[in-house]
C-alpha cells in the first residue's frame, strides 16, 4: 500500500533533490579517480554529467509514489540517451556499467545519511528505498547496455556494408585487370603477328631477288606494299596509345563545321575514288558553329571514312553533318561494303578487332580510336550493319560541349 504524502520515501527523494549537486560531484569524483574508467577522464564536465540528472529525478519520482512501474516509460527514455550518448563518446560497456555502480554506491550512501537524519525512517522504509533504488538503477544498466549493444550493431551492419561494397568493387576492379592484362596479351600477340607476317614478306621479296633478278620490280614491288602496310600499323598504334595516354586538360574551342566538312571530303575522295567506289555527301546548311574539339571530331571521322573505304569493294560511300535535335548534331558515315556479322557487333569497337579476314589490310584498332574519343568529346555512337549490305556509324554530339563534359 502506498503511503500518503509526506511519507518517509518521499521525504528521501526530496533529500536527493536538494543534494543533486552535491551528490553528482561526489559521483564524478569517484568516477574521476577510478583507474578502470579511461573514458571518462577525457570528458568535460557537462559531458560527464550527461542524462544522469534526469535519470535522477526518474528515481525520485518512483520514491514519491513507491513504484517503479508508474514511472519506467520516462526513465527508459533517458537511459537509451544516456547509452547512447556513452557510446558516442567511446564508452566500452564495462565502463558503462561501472560508472552506474559508482552512482548507485553514492546513492545508497545518501540513503544511510539521510536514515540517520530521520527519526521517522525506519529500516523497513530503508528497505524499501533501497530496493526502489536498486530496481531503477539495474533498469536504467540494461535499457543503456542495450542502446550500446544496438548501436554497436548497426554500425557493424553498416561496416559491414561498406566493407561489402569495397569487395564487389576490388572484385570488378580485379576483373578489369584481368581484361586489361588480356586486352594487352591480345594486342602483343597481334601486332607480333603482323609484324611477323610483313618481316616473312621482305624475306620473300628478297629471295625472289636472289633467285630471279629479273623479277627484282616484282619484288621490290611487294616489299613497298608490306612497308606500306606496316607503316600505317605503327602509325595507328601510334596514335591509340596518345589517345589512352593523353592526361592532357580538353580544350574545347568554336569549330566551323563547313571547313571541316570540305577538309574531310577534299582529303578522303582520293582515296575512295582510287578503289572505284563513288562519295556521296551531305551538310545540313542549318549547322554553323559549335564548341568542340575540332583535331578529335577531324580524327573520328578520317577512322571511320578509312574503316569504310578498307571493308567497301563496290557501291559507295556517303558522308554526311546534320542537325540532329535543338542541342545536338551528327556526324554519319555509311558504307555499301561487307557489314558486321552479328556475332561481332558486341566487340566491333574492340582493340585490334576487324570485321573480315586477313585480306583486309589494317590494324582492327580505328573503331577503339573512335570509341575513346567520343567519351572524351561526349559523342553517342549508333551503328546499324548488315553482312553483304554495309554498315552506318552515326554519332551525336552536343552543340556546345562545356569543360565540366
Amino acid at each position: 500500500m502506498t503511503e500518503t504524502r509526506g511519507s518517509p520515501l518521499r521525504k528521501f527523494a526530496d533529500f536527493v533533490r536538494e543534494q543533486q549537486t552535491r551528490l553528482t560531484a561526489q559521483w564524478m569524483k569517484t568516477v574521476f579517480g577510478d583507474v578502470d574508467l579511461v573514458e571518462a577522464d577525457k570528458l568535460t564536465y557537462q559531458q560527464l554529467a550527461d542524462h544522469l540528472p534526469d535519470i535522477l529525478e526518474g528515481l525520485c519520482l518512483a520514491l514519491d509514489v513507491e513504484d517503479l512501474e508508474r514511472v519506467e516509460p520516462a526513465i527508459e527514455r533517458n537511459a537509451r540517451k544516456h547509452g547512447l550518448v556513452r557510446w558516442r563518446q567511446g564508452y566500452r560497456i564495462e565502463e558503462l556499467v561501472r560508472e552506474l555502480d559508482l552512482f548507485h554506491q553514492v546513492l545508497a550512501d545518501a540513503l544511510e545519511e539521510f536514515a540517520d537524519q530521520d527519526s521517522t525512517f525506519t529500516r523497513r522504509h530503508e528497505g524499501r528505498a533501497r530496493r526502489l533504488i536498486a530496481e531503477t538503477l539495474s533498469m536504467v544498466t540494461l535499457t543503456s547496455i542495450k542502446e550500446v549493444v544496438s548501436e554497436r550493431d548497426r554500425k557493424i551492419d553498416e561496416y559491414t556494408g561498406r566493407l561489402e561494397r569495397a569487395n564487389h568493387e576490388l572484385t570488378l576492379k580485379q576483373r578489369l585487370v584481368g581484361d586489361l592484362y588480356e586486352s594487352r596479351m591480345q594486342i602483343t600477340r597481334s601486332v607480333v603477328h603482323d609484324l611477323r607476317n610483313f618481316l616473312n614478306a621482305f624475306s620473300i621479296a628478297l629471295q625472289l631477288i636472289e633467285r630471279a633478278p629479273s623479277k627484282a620490280d616484282m619484288a621490290l614491288t611487294l616489299a613497298n606494299r608490306q612497308a606500306s602496310d606496316m607503316k600505317q600499323l605503327v602509325d595507328q598504334m601510334v596514335e591509340y596509345s596518345v589517345v589512352l595516354g593523353d592526361g592532357t586538360p580538353n580544350t574545347f574551342e568554336p569549330v566551323e563545321l563547313h571547313e571541316l566538312y570540305d577538309e574531310l571530303v577534299a582529303s578522303s575522295r582520293p582515296a575512295i575514288e582510287a578503289k572505284g567506289l563513288k562519295l556521296r555527301t551531305a551538310f545540313d546548311p542549318a549547322l554553323a558553329v559549335v564548341t568542340s574539339n575540332r583535331l578529335k571530331l577531324k580524327q573520328i571521322a578520317v577512322n571511320l571514312l578509312s574503316n569504310a573505304t578498307k571493308y567497301t569493294k563496290s557501291g559507295e560511300i556517303e558522308l554526311a553533318f546534320a542537325m540532329a535535335d535543338a542541342e545536338h548534331w551528327s556526324i554519319r558515315v555509311s558504307d555499301t561494303g561487307v557489314g558486321i556479322a552479328p556475332s561481332d557487333a558486341n566487340r566491333v569497337f574492340d582493340e585490334f578487332e576487324r570485321a573480315a579476314g586477313d585480306d583486309i589490310p589494317g590494324t582492327g584498332l580505328g573503331l577503339a580510336i573512335v570509341k575513346e574519343l567520343c567519351r572524351v568529346l561526349n559523342g553517342q555512337i549508333d551503328f546499324a550493319s548488315h553482312e553483304g549490305v554495309g554498315t552506318t556509324f552515326e554519332i551525336r554530339f552536343p552543340l556546345v560541349l562545356a569543360e565540366a563534359e
